[in-house]
């Protein structure tokens, strides 16, 4: 320690290559957390032609949040919409929600389970 002190005040005779230390900085970094195993994913879906990419988000094991707003105005294409998320849902054994008087649709893959009990703002 005198020694480490006298070499930084400059009391010290010159330093060898034996007063150094390699260090392993592996040892002190974090490891890099993996891929993560899931995303969720945001859709605006417009058409029924933009189906095909939500579906295969859930079938990757994505859950997808959809904003099917602009649907509401068809209501045969936002039916037609809702009943492939469904069977898509059913196909991965996931789960599917409405939400905002049905203006926002999540589709779960298979293990996710969405809760129909709300936190808070009972009403």
């Amino acid at each position: 320690m005198v020694k480490f002190l006298d070499s930084l005040l400059g009391k010290s005779t010159p330093s060898t290559e034996d007063d150094y230390m390699d260090l392993d900085l592996e040892a002190f970094e974090e490891p890099e957390a993996g891929a993560p195993a899931m995303f969720v994913k945001i859709a605006v879906i417009g058409d029924i032609k933009e189906s095909p990419r939500v579906k295969d988000e859930i079938y990757n094991g994505n859950i997808v949040i959809m904003d099917i707003s602009r649907l509401k105005m068809d209501k045969v294409m936002y039916e037609r919409v809702v009943k492939d998320m469904k069977e898509v849902a059913r196909d991965v054994n996931g789960d599917i929600i409405g939400l905002g008087d049905q203006h926002y649709v999540v589709v779960t893959p298979n293990s996710v389970k969405i809760s129909r009990d709300k936190i808070g703002g009972v009403e």
